[in-house]
């Protein structure tokens, strides 16, 4: 099998997005996350719409929330080098 290509990435994914397709994925509406973490409904559509960051404690709230390692939301691009991983 070593004769294949490799899949190229076709899109970023932005911090806030990346929280959007989880929370979908899930099928909670923002109100349903905004009483699953006390997180306002307004400061989850800003951060899903890029107006202000996540920050850390947040994505630790909002992984509880959704069932997600905080590094999925925080770092939605990350790819890993194969000699990092080494």
């Amino acid at each position: 099998m070593t004769d294949y290509i490799k899949a190229k990435k076709k899109i970023d994914v932005t911090v806030g997005e990346s929280v959007r397709i989880i929370r979908e994925l899930q099928e909670f509406s923002q109100n349903d996350l905004a009483q699953l973490t006390g997180i306002p409904q307004s400061t989850i559509s800003a951060i899903e719409n890029d107006r202000i960051q996540l920050g850390v404690e947040r994505a630790k709230v909002f992984a509880t929330a959704l069932k997600c390692h905080p590094a999925v939301l925080v770092f939605p691009g990350w790819e890993i080098n194969e000699q990092s991983a080494a």
